[in-house]
């Protein structure tokens, strides 16, 4: 195990992706191994340390912020079983999913579902709910059948839907658990062969998507689109189960879409934006229409996920899937009445129900609203207004981005809520996986 220590005066600064959250943790530890990881925990309880693993940093929220002990799962890494008769692989917890997606389809496997990147680690991603979008298959947590777990007293804890009634209760919160209950250590996700997806990228108006957003969703496995503020234009993503055979795009079209326009000449756009606020508008008109409509199949996940190189600040909130297009709507309007300048486009994605505790789309079908600002520019009074629309509809933040709710808040829009409050205060009631973030979304 790798251990670093600021006994010394001079402790690391640990800063997440987005460069809005820093930590100075008096130690840090690289556990090899399950057991150095509950070895770690028990040694930072004897010191009176609180303890916060951290992923790739893809959080906009100090979810895994601390002052005590930070771990790093750099070397939790692979794959620990397959198990194909039952369609299952177990995983270390530090595993990027970027190499897990190549590892899986080297094994002829596939994830369901995946978000739209693949840089964070599977423990990081699955603890604050990272989703995609789809009609039928959920968030990357709904697919993990199993997982493991080190409590506050270095305890390891597995369980799963299949267990006991108590192993049962602690699956449905650990799954997407902050970080709150413990530290995972290895996650069993279902997974499945590995298969194709035709993708259809479509410019569309913002009134004809919105009309057709129901019809949209139930005729396409995964659907998506980005509205672009200070426009009428959107731009559709449906992504549908293909038999074959794969047609990717070519090298020299695929830079041009993915790297050029959507990476290099929008961070140019982003840049000018910033310094030049009064020409967001007529910049987004240009590039609202710079991306062409466009079809290309290939393997699953190269489908799902694209680089994102321009960084930025992130709110997104989860409604009820039949508020979505008012409360885009409303967006749009607040945009179009004020002074506000967004050079971002807007994502809206959407997923059915599930069962996790305090999933954002437990119990409800569900559709996601995601704002961004380029990093550096001044975002609160956007952010602001538009968690303002959200709340109304009893939105639910996405629990590693940007948003202000407590949790007052959260206890109304969560039913299970106490469910999740009571497990805490019974593993891990001294608070040693607590941080302030916690406390606010959690209550003490």
């Amino acid at each position: 195990m790798s251990v670093t220590n600021g006994m010394s005066g001079t402790k690391s600064t640990w800063r997440n992706w987005a460069g809005n959250i820093t930590a100075r943790p008096v130690r840090e530890v690289s556990p090899a191994s399950v057991e150095e990881l509950s070895e770690a925990v028990r040694r930072a309880a004897e010191d009176g340390l609180r303890v916060k693993a951290v992923g790739s940093g893809h959080s906009f929220t100090a979810t895994a912020a601390t002052d005590g002990l930070l771990v790093r799962p750099d070397l939790l890494t692979g794959i620990r079983d397959i198990d194909r008769r039952a369609g299952r692989v177990t995983v270390e917890a530090g595993t990027p999913l970027k190499r897990l997606n190549v590892a899986l389809a080297r094994e002829g496997l596939s994830l369901t579902n995946m978000g739209d990147i693949m840089e964070q680690t599977v423990a990081g991603a699955t603890s604050t709910g990272t989703h995609g979008t789809g009609r039928d298959s959920a968030s990357i947590a709904a697919q993990i059948t199993a997982l493991e777990l080190v409590t506050a007293d270095g305890s390891v804890l597995t369980c799963s839907a299949k267990g006991t009634a108590e192993e049962a209760a602690l699956f449905a919160a650990a799954r997407i658990g902050l970080g709150a209950l413990g530290i995972v250590s290895a996650i069993t996700f279902a997974v499945e062969p590995v298969f194709l997806l035709t993708a259809r990228e479509e410019p569309m108006a913002f009134d004809r998507v919105t009309d057709e957003f129901d019809s949209h969703v139930a005729e396409n496995e995964h659907f998506e689109f980005y509205w672009f503020p200070h426009t009428g234009n959107c731009n559709t993503k449906r992504n549908n189960r293909s038999a074959g055979p794969a047609a990717p795009p070519s090298p020299v079209a695929g830079w041009i879409e993915d790297e050029f326009l959507s990476n290099g000449l929008f961070q140019v756009a982003c840049s000018l934006g910033r310094a030049v606020p009064a020409t967001i508008p007529a910049v987004a008109r240009v590039s609202s229409r710079a991306l062409s409509a466009r079809t290309y199949t290939d393997t699953a996940y190269k489908v799902f996920t694209s680089p994102r190189r321009v960084r930025f600040m992130e709110m997104e909130y989860a409604l009820p899937r039949e508020a979505a297009v008012g409360a885009l709507r409303e967006v749009k309007a607040t945009v179009e009445r004020s002074d506000l300048r967004i050079s971002f486009p807007v994502e809206v994605r959407t997923a059915p129900a599930d069962d996790i505790t305090l999933s954002t789309a437990s119990g409800r079908d569900t559709a996601y609203i995601a704002v961004h600002m380029y990093r550096g520019t001044p975002y609160q009074a956007y952010f602001t207004a538009v968690e303002r629309i959200m709340t109304a509809h009893g939105g639910r933040p996405h629990w590693g981005k940007v948003h202000t709710r407590d949790a007052e808040y959260l206890a109304d829009v969560y039913p299970r809520f106490g469910e999740f409050t009571a497990l805490r205060d019974r593993l891990d009631p001294e608070r040693r996986f607590g941080n302030d973030y916690l406390r606010r979304v959690l209550g003490a």
